[in-house]
């Protein structure tokens, strides 16, 4: 066992105090806030920006000030101009649904990362690596194989993914769970094991479907899309289970910050690990659950984007949180802009596209951990 994937007795990002020299701010608290302030600013005025360039761009792109008009006409502003009916169309019912369910999931993603390297306390952890992703997975491509969930009606793929990244993640914690105590290192192996095994069920159930057409629709699934966003109640359920899971894990900053520190640092000051990591698991299976059956299987955001928003803001997860979820939502926006462009009218799938930009930085925080010996 190498101390650099499974022990990561520090994060090199944990919050810390920094003792100065007498002043007004000895520990430099209001800097920090008025930092995590600047970022926030920026990073919202950023999305929104990002928002109006993603729906202008396309197979079919449009300006920039008729992507304007046309958003604001339809929210009862109006800002003059003229615009065709076809460019109504994709701009408000084609692209600005597939921009927001972009800007949702890249945020899921993003805190859901946050809260599993918190977690187990290792800098390399993301829904993948602990087998929620493969549940959620697993329990959609059941349903759209064989029908699973069917009694759920319209809402079957995001009730299977959901049960299925629920029942990956409490295995996970019951693997995990030895002499009444679950540890980082126990977490992260189970969370490897299960997540192996499920990846092994989701290929035999595409194997025994024996459809040609639906092994090819769960594979491009798999390898994420976005194609299918619309207005509808499943985008709804995103935006609230997104927002919900945000503002939650926010509020649960300070238990975060005692999880990185270490268990022993975290019972000293009231916080008991194993419920909060119980805790944080159902809300990540629910949150994941609820990302996977609208857009797939999309990687590397939840590895990728802690670390950026803890460069940015240090290492208390009250600010972390929010400025992941900026920095998910204008990541994941950027990457479907660049999925139906490149090869455009051809679509590829998003999470090639994310794969491209994750795997080359995660070799390169693999190099540093092993320069720091951590």
């Amino acid at each position: 066992m190498t101390p650099s994937v499974g022990t990561a007795t520090r994060q090199p990002d944990a919050p810390t105090d920094r003792s100065s020299s007498p002043g007004s701010d000895p520990l430099g608290l209001r800097a920090g806030r008025r930092r995590a302030a600047a970022w926030l600013v920026g990073l919202t005025l950023g999305l929104v920006l990002t928002i109006i360039a993603g729906v202008g761009l396309g197979a079919s792109s449009l300006p920039v000030g008729t992507v304007a008009r046309i958003l604001a006409s339809h929210l009862g502003i109006d800002l003059g101009g003229a615009w065709s009916a076809p460019a109504d169309a994709i701009v408000w019912q084609v692209r600005l649904p597939r921009v927001l369910l972009s800007v949702l999931v890249g945020a899921g993603l993003a805190v859901c990362g946050v809260a599993l390297q918190a977690m187990v306390r290792n800098v390399l952890a993301d829904p993948y690596l602990l087998g929620v992703n493969s549940g959620a997975s697993s329990g959609a491509a059941a349903a759209i194989l064989f029908g699973f969930g069917a009694g759920f009606g319209e809402y079957a793929l995001q009730s299977t993914a959901f049960l299925g990244a629920l029942a990956a993640s409490l295995l996970v914690f019951l693997v995990a769970r030895s002499a009444g105590r679950v540890t980082s290192i126990r977490l992260l192996l189970a969370g490897v094991a299960v997540g192996y095994a499920l990846y092994a069920l989701t290929s035999f159930l595409i194997f025994a479907s024996g459809s040609a057409e639906g092994a090819r629709s769960v594979m491009f699934w798999l390898l994420g899309s976005l194609a299918l966003a619309q207005w509808s109640a499943p985008l709804l359920i995103v935006a609230v289970v997104v927002g919900g899971s945000v503002a939650l894990l926010t509020v649960w900053g300070r238990r975060l910050d005692a999880l990185a520190i270490g268990d022993e640092t975290a019972h000293t000051i009231g916080v008991r690990p194993d419920r909060v990591r119980l805790q944080l698991l159902l809300v990540v299976a629910l949150c994941i659950g609820v990302v996977v059956s609208a857009s797939g299987s999309i990687g590397f955001v939840g590895l990728v984007v802690p670390h950026l928003a803890r460069r940015a803001v240090g290492g208390r997860h009250v600010r972390v949180v929010a400025v992941a979820a900026l920095m998910g939502a204008i990541l994941l926006v950027w990457a479907d802009v660049l999925a139906r462009t490149l090869f455009a009218p051809q679509e590829i799938p998003i999470g090639i596209i994310t794969s491209l930009v994750g795997a080359p930085f995660l070799l390169v925080l693999i190099r540093r951990l092993h320069a720091a010996g951590g």
